[in-house]
């Protein structure tokens, strides 16, 4: 049984998140889904608008997440220890690199492989920021 991770903010769902986790479950049986704390999203983005429990809520009720848990507050490698992914995914704006990620794995004794999801949407409201900005243009009129 291969298990997939995919990791995220999920802030606002929207079409380029399904599409995400959808290629990501095609790579195995199983799709793992860490959410990422609000401590740590306001840490690398901005103040969350969704609360992590309610963002975890919405991620668990896809049909395409087996499990969907909130990741750690300090350590970004510790839920790894109870999911053990055969492959971890990442989202094709991620900011990660994929070789140095790896690394870092294998230091922390997962052999899991690292796999960049390429896939995406190009429209323009398959990213949270640029739907907030839609929303603010929409509210001045």
């Amino acid at each position: 049984m291969v298990r997939v991770l995919a990791t995220g903010t999920f802030e606002i769902l929207h079409p380029g998140h399904l599409l995400y986790l959808e290629e990501a479950k095609k790579l195995g049986d199983e799709l793992f889904v860490i959410v990422a704390r609000d401590v740590n999203v306001k840490k690398r983005k901005r103040t969350s608008i969704i609360p992590e429990e309610q963002r975890l809520k919405m991620v668990s009720a896809l049909k395409v997440v087996d499990k969907a848990i909130l990741g750690s507050e300090e350590n970004m490698y510790e839920p790894l220890y109870s999911i053990k992914p055969d492959i971890i995914t990442l989202g094709y704006d991620q900011n990660f690199n994929e070789g140095e990620l790896e690394q870092e794995l294998r230091k922390r004794g997962f052999n899991s492989k690292v796999i960049r999801i390429k896939k995406h949407n190009s429209n323009a409201f398959c990213k949270a920021e640029d739907i907030i900005k839609h929303i603010l243009e929409l509210m001045r009129g």
